[in-house]
């Protein structure tokens, strides 16, 4: 056992690590936050600080007055949660098929999510707009819904698979020996212990149409139904110039939603990521 231990130089070496990696993921929300609080003349300033001299909210205030973040927002929220709850509803059941009864399907599955991942967002777009041309979808937050479950629905798939594989398959036939039903069994059994699971990809495609913004910006013509990735654009001039303090508490702001998310089913995600990484 003592040949497992990590020793107290390595141990120091791995945490150092570790925060190193956590400064590096955090340096960009704390320059947004900074930038999002600072008034022109620092943002102008040619010796930038970390934390403003003279905090102000006026560039939030700037932000809501010039673009409709509070709209765009809704038409984000609206997406990402439809999004999330009919691509889990569909994938919850292929991965449990997929996962319990192995051969073709599986394979097939398998290989559905590599290509589908393989396959960059400009070569689909044309016929994806021509499609939903024709069904009347384009410029409705239902099109784009429906592109968001379609686009997230392998990666749910395979994550759910990996879930379902580590439920024991001897606890569904106990409750089969001791005369529950297969609805029964799947209900009472199964789901609850692919409720960390689920609460994982439904927090994967929440935050992926949350922060999709090639199809939107395509897909949807008016203002009025516009997601607040495509609306954020709108704080870059004619000419690229971005009007900064703005631009920055308005993407300060688009970046709640998911850091709450996070925040509130953070356990679940931990719980159902050690359910996926060990097996019985």
């Amino acid at each position: 056992m003592s040949a497992l231990r990590t020793s107290g130089p390595a141990r120091a070496g791995q945490y150092l690590a570790l925060l190193a990696y956590l400064v590096f993921l955090a340096f960009p929300f704390l320059w947004l936050l900074s930038t999002a609080f600072k008034p022109a003349p620092e943002l102008a300033s040619l010796h930038p600080t970390w934390i403003p001299e003279d905090p102000t909210l006026d560039n939030f205030r700037q932000a809501f007055d010039e673009q409709p973040l509070l709209r765009a927002a809704a038409n984000s929220l609206l997406a990402a949660v439809c999004a999330a709850v009919i691509a889990v509803a569909v994938a919850t059941p292929l991965a449990y098929v997929t996962a319990r009864h192995r051969g073709r399907l599986a394979g097939a599955a398998t290989g559905w999510v590599v290509i589908s991942q393989a396959f960059p967002f400009v070569l689909v777009i044309i016929p994806l707009f021509l499609v939903l041309k024709n069904l009347h979808l384009i410029n409705s937050v239902a099109g784009l819904v429906l592109v968001y479950v379609v686009w997230s629905l392998p990666f749910a798939l395979w994550m759910l698979m990996g879930y379902v594989r580590a439920v024991p398959a001897e606890l569904e036939e106990a409750a089969a020996v001791d005369g529950a039903g297969r609805i029964r069994t799947l209900v009472s059994v199964t789901a609850p212990l692919l409720g960390p699971g689920i609460v994982a990809t439904a927090l994967f495609a929440f935050v992926t149409a949350w922060n999709e913004f090639f199809f939107a910006l395509v897909l949807l013509k008016t203002p009025e139904k516009q997601t607040l990735p495509v609306v954020l654009t709108h704080f870059l001039g004619a000419e690229g110039v971005a009007d900064l303090g703005p631009l920055a508490a308005a993407a300060f702001l688009a970046t709640l939603p998911s850091l709450l998310v996070f925040a509130l089913l953070q356990k679940r995600i931990a719980g159902g990521m050690l359910a996926g990484a060990v097996k019985s």
